[in-house]
């Protein structure tokens, strides 16, 4: 396959979740794709709208549509929400932590943060948190709980619905948990810890938690929050966190909140699969990446392996990656050396029009097809 065709069948995938044939509903307003093999980017394109959407109209149930003129047309450097992609960005502050010796996975939880150890979490430890083995819920209602410390008790009163280290539940309050741990053990705020082990090193001058108000013009809404759909009233969220857990916590999360474009995302990939350059060790790489998963659910230090649902064809034991509610995902292959980042506003103007992983395991299957020549 040429870089050409690549790009055409990419392309097409893009276009088919923006703008697909009536009376199909778009997967995403926008979206843009940045893949490359090794240190080579081969493709680096965006499609449909950063913006196109005032509202939902839920008696409808259909968008309502800004003016043209206002309408925002995603391009390559548009920033997205990244959403739960946030989580790697979190799992690698906190191994950077275990190098320096300051937290060690196989300890409890509570031994660093001892608030979290109230009803019954005592023996939950750090490599549960980021293997999503805790017993912790998928979700807690932070956003409806009163502002202040306050807000905290949910996550310390929360008792394990299973036994520690025994069933895989995705749970954003295990990130969120990291977090805390993070800034706690560190004394350091999580937005300053990842500008400073991550973002910075590696350049991702896009990439930063509440982006200010100059880069509205940049950024891909995504969705209308007004109340009964919505959990808040906010009305169109458009250059803040999308995540309601994360804007209740300030914006600063460690399973959400995070802003970034495409080449920041395909800055990371490339060092860590180049072993972990400016950022981790090689080892530290190789440790993320492994599994540590419980039967039938492999999963790394925050990362999700051999999950052929997004990564298609480039799926495989070596094959690693995250996805974002918000449309987001990378997916990285250490033995092809391919990477796809694939940023989405999938839920504009509405969580509820979209359905699947849209373009996610096709454009990933094309790149895998690129790489094997």
């Amino acid at each position: 396959m040429t870089v050409d065709e690549l790009t055409a069948l990419v392309l097409a995938d893009l276009a088919a979740a923006c703008e697909p044939p009536a009376p199909a509903h778009p997967w995403c307003a926008g979206a843009v794709v940045l893949a490359g093999v090794g240190d080579d980017i081969v493709l680096h394109e965006a499609a449909g709208h950063a913006l196109r959407y005032a509202a939902w109209d839920e008696r409808a149930e259909e968008p309502v549509e800004l003016p043209p003129h206002r309408w925002l047309p995603a391009r390559r450097d548009t920033v997205f929400d990244l959403a739960s992609v946030t989580k790697l960005f979190t799992a690698i502050v906190a191994v950077q932590q275990t190098e320096r010796g300051v937290i060690d996975l196989d300890t409890e939880v509570a031994y660093y943060l001892p608030e979290f150890g109230a009803a019954g979490k005592q023996e939950v430890t750090v490599r549960q948190l980021l293997t999503h083995t805790s017993g912790l819920p998928a979700e807690l209602p932070f956003h409806a709980s009163p502002e202040g410390p306050q807000r905290l008790r949910l996550l310390w009163e929360q008792r394990p619905l299973t036994p520690p280290g025994e069933v895989f539940r995705y749970s954003d309050p295990n990130l969120i948990t990291l977090g805390l741990l993070l800034e706690r053990v560190t004394g350091t705020r999580l937005d300053r810890l990842v500008a400073d082990g991550v973002t910075g090193p590696l350049g991702m001058t896009s990439t930063r938690f509440n982006p200010p108000a100059g880069w509205r013009h940049r950024i891909a809404a995504t969705e209308d929050q007004r109340r009964p759909w919505g959990r808040l009233d906010r009305g169109m969220v458009h250059g803040e966190v999308h995540d309601e857990n994360a804007h209740a916590l300030g914006g600063i999360a460690g399973h959400a909140g995070l802003f970034a474009d495409a080449a920041d995302l395909g800055r990371l990939c490339r060092a860590l699969l180049s072993g972990g350059a400016g950022v981790l060790r090689p080892q530290s790489v190789a440790l993320m990446t492994a599994d540590h998963g419980t039967p039938g659910h492999p999963r790394g230090l925050g990362f999700d392996l051999d999950q052929p649902s997004f990564m298609g064809a480039l799926a495989g034991p070596r094959t690693v990656g995250h996805t974002g509610f918000t449309g987001t995902g990378v997916v990285l292959d250490h033995d092809s050396g391919a990477w796809v980042v694939l940023l989405a506003n999938s839920v504009h103007p509405v969580r509820t029009r979209r359905s699947g992983h849209g373009p996610r395991p096709s454009v990933a299957t094309h790149v895998a097809r690129y790489a094997a020549g």
